[in-house]
C-alpha cells in the first residue's frame, strides 16, 4: 500500500504488542509503528512523530465486483487483505486476542470490512448511481459498481503545503474545507478561471509539505479521476491569533490533514520523507525520472499562433525577426497546417512545399514544430485512420467497437496510447519516410492529449471506454497524455537512429511527464489575473519535476493591451519555456507590430533571455542530474524564513537570480523582497548592492525587469546576441561573479552540441565549476569524466561588489603569468577583466593583487 522513499535499508521487527508492531529502520532514525485494528500506520524519526497514515479512519477501499448475486473475485487490494498482511506478523493466539479486543473509534469501519459480501454488496445496491451513472446525456455504466479507495493522511507541524498541479491557484495550497476540494482530472479546460481548485489540462498527484524544520512528500500513484481535501488547525487564525498563542505558551501544534481519494485503482503510495527539500526532490525524481535535457533551442524564444496561414506568412515571420533584430529559434504550424486536420500531412493549397520550407528556415539556423493531436480522422481514404482501425489499435466503447468522438477533424478515432503496440506504431509515424515533408529541424506539438473529445462528458472521454488489457478508461485517464506525449518523443529519437534529442510540447501530463520534453499552463487569457498567475503555476509544476513550463505569451484568448503584452514579454523571458501564442480570432501581435515604446522593451527582454541561454542549459543540465527545478519558490532557497513560505510574485532561477517580473498595469514601482541574513544582492542592470533580508521598493519603468543575482554566485552569460541560439552556440562566455560578504562565490557551466545523447552515451561535454575565494577565481572540471571539442573561450569576467586591485594575472598550467588588463568602476564596485582569452576547458586561476 506504501512506501517510504528512504534509501533502501533493511527493516527489523523492534517491538510488538497485541495490536500493533513497531519497526526500525536499519541505520537511521526512523521507525514506523503499524497498528491492526483499526488500521493506522505512523512513521517517527527518534521520538518525534513525522506523520500518520489513516489516523482519521477515512481509508476506503471499494474492490471491483459484478452487480448483486454474479460477485466478482476480481479483487485488487482491500481493507481486509491490508489487515491480512499486518495480522501475519503475529501469532495465532495474539490475532485471536486482536480480534476479541475491546474495540475502538474505527472499529465501525474494521467490521464493514469484515461482512459477508452480500451484505456489503446490498448496501452498494442501494446507492444512487452505484451501478449505472448519468452526466448530462452521457451514460456511465459502471460495470464493477463503485470502486473509490482514499486515505488521509496526517501531519503534524506542518502548516504550509504545495503542489499537486494543475490549477490556476496560489502556489501555497488553500484549506479545502467547507469548499471542493482540488480535483486531478485532466480536461480541455475553456477559458480557465483563477483561485479555484477545478481541474486542468494535466494532473500530478504529488504534495509535499515544508516547515522550518522538515520537508516531506506524498506521491499517491493513481491515474483515475483524484480529489484532494486539505485541512488544517491554524486555519482561519490571523498571524497576531498565532503569535498570541505563542507568546502565552499555548495553542495547538500546527498541522494540516491531506485527504486522497479516486475513483478507481489500488491504494499505491510513496511517503517522501526528505528531511530537506533536495532530498525530497532527488527522491520523487529517482521513482519518476528527472527532468529530460533539452536541446539548446528550445531554451529559445518561440513564435506562433493558430494559424500562420501560408508559406509566404511563414517567410514573413520568419523576416520579420530579422529585419526588426530580434532573436527567435522556432516557427509553430497549428492545426490548420494539415490536410483537413489530418496529421501527418500538409495542405497542399497553403503549403505545398514543406521540405523548401523547412531548408528555408535551416538557412536561417531556425526549427519548426506542427503539431499532431492524438484524435485521428474518421475517413476511409485516410491511411493513417485506415491502419489503426484493421490493427484494433482505437480505444473500444464498453459494446467492443471503435470509439469515436467529435474533435477538430470532425468525427474522430482515438489510438489507445495505453497499447505498447499503439505507442510502437506512433512512434514509427515520425520517421522521415512516413511523415512526407517533415526533416530532422521540424519537431512536434501534442494538443488536445487529455484527450479532449467535444461531445463527450466535460469533454473527454467516456468512463467506461475500453483499452487494452480490459482497463476501463476510469482508471487510466490522466496518463492518456502522458503516454501520447511518450510516444511522440520515443518518436523522434527513433527517426534519428537514436543519436538526436526530441523536442516535444505536451498539454495533458502526469507524474514522469518531464522524461518527455515540455508542458505549459494552457489556453490562459489575455489578463493581467492570468499574467500573474502563470509565476505559482510554473513553481508548481517545478516542484514535482516538470521543470520545462512555461505560459501562452500575451495570452490564447482575447487582444492584449501593448502594456500588458510587453510585460508578458518581459515575464516570459524569466520562465523556462518561452512562447508566444494567439487564438485565430486574435489580432496579429508580432513584436513589431507594436509601437517603438514596447518594441523596444520587448527586444531588451529577448536579448536578455539569450544573453542567459548558458546559465538557461546549465540550471537544466543541474535538474537533468537531481531533480532540482530550474524556477524555484523562494522557500525552496531559503527554507527557514517563514517570510518566503508563501510568496509567488517572485521567484528564483537556480540558486542564483531573483525574478520579481512587473505585473500591474502602470506600475511604477515593485515590492521586491530580498532575504538572507547578511546576504547581498545586486541589481543585474545598474549592479547596486542591496543587503538583505528587506523589503526593497524599486522604481519600474517600461523597460524594467527586476532582477537580482545573488551575493556569493557565478553566472555564465553570451554577450553577442544574435539570430538563434544555434548562430550563438560557440561565442565565447563572459562570466558574472556576483561577491558574498566574504568575498567569495561559486558556479557552473554546462557544454555540449546542444542537440544529440553523445554527452550520455559518448560522454561528450564539460562541465566546470568556478570559484572565487581569496582574491582567486579558479576554474576546474566538475565531472572528469566529460570531453568536449569546442571553440568557446573566456571573453571577459565582470565581478560585482570588488575594489580595486593593483594587478590581474592569468594563471594557467604549463604558461607564464599574464597580466590582464582591467577597469574598475569605483561608483559601483564593478571590476571588469577584459580578455583573459582562456579555453573554457582548461583548468586555470585569475589572482587579483
Amino acid at each position: 500500500m506504501a512506501a517510504v522513499a528512504v534509501r533502501r535499508r533493511r527493516l527489523s521487527v523492534s517491538g510488538r504488542d497485541e495490536n500493533s508492531v513497531e519497526l526500525t529502520v536499519a541505520e537511521g532514525p526512523y521507525k514506523i509503528i503499524l497498528t491492526g485494528r483499526p488500521f493506522r500506520l505512523d512513521l517517527l524519526e527518534d521520538r518525534s512523530l513525522v506523520l500518520s497514515v489513516n489516523a482519521r479512519g477515512l481509508m476506503v477501499f471499494e474492490h471491483q465486483r459484478l452487480p448483486r448475486n454474479s460477485f466478482s473475485e476480481k479483487v485488487s487490494l482491500t481493507f481486509g487483505s491490508i489487515w491480512d498482511k499486518i495480522k501475519n506478523l503475529f501469532s495465532r493466539e495474539e490475532r485471536k486476542e486482536t480480534a476479541e479486543g475491546n474495540g475502538s473509534p474505527n472499529e465501525e469501519a474494521a467490521e464493514k470490512a469484515d461482512q459477508p459480501e452480500e451484505n456489503r454488496e446490498k448496501d452498494d445496491k442501494d446507492e444512487p448511481g452505484a451501478w449505472e451513472e448519468m452526466f448530462k446525456t452521457h451514460s456511465d455504466s459502471k460495470p464493477f459498481g463503485p470502486t473509490s479507495v482514499g486515505l488521509d493522511f496526517s501531519l503534524p507541524g506542518m502548516e504550509y503545503v504545495y503542489g499537486i498541479p494543475e490549477h490556476a491557484e496560489d502556489l501555497r495550497l488553500k484549506v479545502t474545507e467547507g469548499g471542493e476540494p482540488y480535483r486531478l482530472y485532466n480536461l480541455d479546460v475553456f477559458q480557465y478561471e483563477l483561485y479555484n481548485p477545478m481541474a486542468l489540462y494535466g494532473s500530478v498527484p504529488v504534495l509535499l509539505a515544508h516547515s522550518i524544520h522538515r520537508d516531506l512528500g506524498i506521491f499517491w500513484l493513481n491515474a483515475a479521476e483524484t480529489w484532494v481535501d486539505i485541512s488544517s488547525n491554524t486555519a482561519g487564525k490571523t498571524l497576531f491569533g498565532k503569535m498570541l498563542d505563542y507568546l502565552q505558551g499555548g495553542g495547538e501544534t500546527p498541522q494540516t490533514d491531506v485527504r486522497w481519494m479516486s475513483e478507481s485503482g489500488i491504494i499505491d503510495v510513496f511517503l517522501l520523507l526528505g528531511p530537506t527539500i533536495s532530498d525530497v526532490f532527488r527522491q520523487y525524481t529517482s521513482l519518476t525520472g528527472t527532468q529530460a535535457l533539452p536541446p539548446l533551442f528550445s531554451l529559445g524564444y518561440h513564435q506562433s499562433r493558430w494559424n500562420y496561414r501560408d508559406e509566404a506568412d511563414v517567410f514573413e515571420v520568419d523576416q520579420g525577426f530579422d529585419n526588426h533584430d530580434l532573436p527567435c529559434d522556432v516557427i509553430w504550424l497549428d492545426i490548420e497546417h494539415a490536410d483537413g486536420k489530418r496529421y501527418f500531412t500538409w495542405d497542399s493549397s497553403r503549403f505545398p512545399q514543406p521540405l523548401a520550407m523547412l531548408e528555408h528556415l535551416a538557412g536561417k539556423r531556425r526549427k519548426l514544430v506542427t503539431i499532431v493531436d492524438p484524435h485521428i480522422k474518421v475517413d476511409s481514404e485516410y491511411p493513417v485512420h485506415e491502419e489503426l482501425r484493421s490493427q484494433g489499435l482505437y480505444v473500444k466503447t464498453r459494446d467492443g467497437s471503435d470509439y469515436e468522438g467529435w474533435c477538430w477533424p470532425g468525427s474522430a478515432g482515438y489510438p489507445d496510447f495505453t497499447n505498447i503496440k499503439m505507442r510502437a506504431w506512433w512512434a514509427n509515424m515520425f520517421s522521415f519516410d512516413k511523415y512526407e515533408g517533415s526533416a530532422s529541424n521540424l519537431f512536434i506539438w501534442n494538443d488536445m492529449n487529455e484527450p479532449s473529445v467535444f461531445n463527450g462528458p466535460e469533454v473527454t472521454m467516456l468512463k467506461d471506454a475500453r483499452h487494452d488489457g480490459g482497463w476501463e478508461h476510469r482508471d487510466i485517464h490522466n496518463i492518456y497524455g502522458f503516454y501520447v506525449h511518450m510516444a511522440t518523443a520515443e518518436g523522434l529519437i527513433q527517426r534519428s537512429g537514436g543519436t538526436e534529442r526530441p523536442f516535444v510540447l505536451a498539454r495533458a501530463f502526469f507524474a514522469g511527464s518531464q522524461r518527455y520534453g515540455a508542458v505549459w499552463t494552457g489556453d490562459n487569457a489575455a489578463e493581467w489575473g492570468h499574467l500573474k498567475i502563470s509565476i505559482p503555476m510554473c513553481l508548481s509544476m517545478g516542484l514535482v519535476g516538470l521543470s520545462f513550463c512555461g505560459a501562452d505569451i500575451g495570452g490564447f484568448f482575447k487582444n492584449p493591451e501593448p502594456e500588458l503584452l510587453m510585460r508578458w514579454y518581459q515575464m516570459g523571458a524569466y520562465q523556462p519555456f518561452y512562447r508566444a501564442h494567439a487564438h485565430m480570432d486574435t489580432g496579429r501581435r508580432e513584436p513589431w507590430l507594436l509601437a517603438p515604446e514596447y518594441l523596444g522593451p520587448i527586444r531588451d527582454a529577448l536579448r536578455q533571455r539569450y544573453a542567459l541561454l548558458p546559465f538557461w542549459y546549465t540550471l537544466f543540465y543541474r535538474a537533468h542530474l537531481d531533480g532540482h527545478p530550474v524556477m524555484r519558490p523562494m522557500w525552496v532557497q531559503y527554507p527557514k524564513d517563514v517570510a518566503t513560505f508563501s510568496l509567488d510574485d517572485q521567484f528564483m532561477l537556480g540558486d542564483s537570480l531573483l525574478v520579481h517580473p512587473v505585473a500591474e498595469p502602470g506600475a511604477r514601482g515593485v515590492q521586491v523582497y530580498l532575504p538572507g541574513e547578511g546576504e547581498v544582492w545586486y541589481d543585474t542592470q545598474s549592479h547596486q548592492k542591496h543587503h538583505g533580508p528587506q523589503t526593497l521598493y524599486l522604481p519600474v519603468t517600461f523597460s524594467s525587469i527586476p532582477v537580482f543575482q545573488r551575493g556569493g554566485t557565478i553566472i555564465p552569460r553570451w554577450e553577442r546576441v544574435r539570430r538563434s541560439s544555434d548562430c550563438m552556440k560557440d561565442d565565447p562566455i563572459t562570466l558574472y561573479v556576483a561577491l558574498s560578504p566574504q568575498g567569495t562565490a561559486e558556479g557552473e557551466l554546462y557544454l555540449d552540441d546542444g542537440h544529440t545523447f553523445n554527452y550520455e552515451t559518448q560522454n561528450e561535454f564539460l562541465f566546470r565549476k568556478f570559484t572565487f575565494s581569496g582574491n582567486t577565481l579558479t576554474s576546474s572540471s566538475a565531472d572528469p569524466r566529460g570531453h568536449f571539442e569546442t571553440p568557446i573561450w573566456i571573453e571577459r569576467v565582470v565581478i560585482l561588489g570588488a575594489g580595486k586591485p593593483a594587478s590581474v594575472l592569468l594563471e594557467t598550467e604549463g604558461i607564464p603569468e599574464t597580466i590582464l588588463t582591467f577597469h574598475h568602476n569605483a561608483e559601483t564596485s564593478v571590476l571588469t577583466l577584459r580578455k583573459p582569452e582562456v579555453h573554457v576547458s582548461t583548468d586555470w586561476s585569475i589572482h587579483l593583487r
